[in-house]
């Protein structure tokens, strides 16, 4: 449990993150935008450096617990449901893509459990694929035809709410699920189809309505 000042030490440098980029932000900026004094924020904090790992620690934390909402519902909910979590924290930590470079390159420690986490996100959603052609919601199809899907949906997931704001384009949940979901619609089977229809598709249209 995070003290009350720590707590807006972190949403002060995550909004400033996002909106300037972590090389931009000075310590006095945290301060500033936290309310305290840069004193009050070097008890907590020696250099920006120690912020910079505080909010990824942070921020791993809350993609660990993402990648174990794994396999809850027996059949398409249990993607959409993470789908869900994943919209909200790529739009809350969406310096995650602009500061890659700067993170591989300053911060080896916590650029090696990005991969980590990649390789594990990436695993899920093998498995995920796997698993529902087993079901019947997929057809079969070669190897590396379901490799390549892993792939673009994994590429759906993680850029599509930095390529929206890169193109001055509205994000919301209901899109970014219509883009993950674009992925795999054309390779479902009937069964599939009626899946989605049914189960899915309802709360993505209702969300425009």
């Amino acid at each position: 449990m995070l003290s009350q000042t720590k707590q807006k030490i972190l949403n002060a440098s995550i909004s400033l993150f996002n909106e300037h980029g972590i090389p931009n932000i000075r310590l006095q900026q945290i301060a500033d935008e936290t309310g305290i004094s840069v004193g009050n924020l070097a008890y907590h904090f020696k250099n920006k450096e120690a912020i910079v790992t505080f909010v990824y620690e942070i921020l791993f934390e809350e993609f660990s617990q993402i990648l174990s909402e794994y396999l809850i519902y027996p059949n398409l909910l249990d993607i959409d449901n993470q789908l869900t979590l994943y919209y909200a924290f790529f739009k809350k930590y969406r310096f995650y893509i602009t500061e890659l470079f700067e993170v591989e390159r300053s911060f080896p420690d916590i650029n090696e459990q990005w991969h980590f986490y990649v390789k594990r996100m990436m695993m899920q959603i093998s498995k995920r694929i796997e698993f529902n052609v087993q079901r019947g919601v997929f057809g079969p199809q070669p190897d590396e035809f379901y490799e390549l899907l892993t792939n673009n949906i994994w590429m759906s997931i993680v850029f599509w709410i930095p390529q929206r704001i890169l193109r001055g384009l509205p994000i919301s949940e209901s899109l970014f699920k219509e883009a993950v979901w674009s992925q795999m619609l054309p390779h479902f089977t009937m069964m599939g189809q009626n899946e989605f229809m049914g189960l899915i598709y309802p709360t993505i249209a209702s969300a425009h309505d």
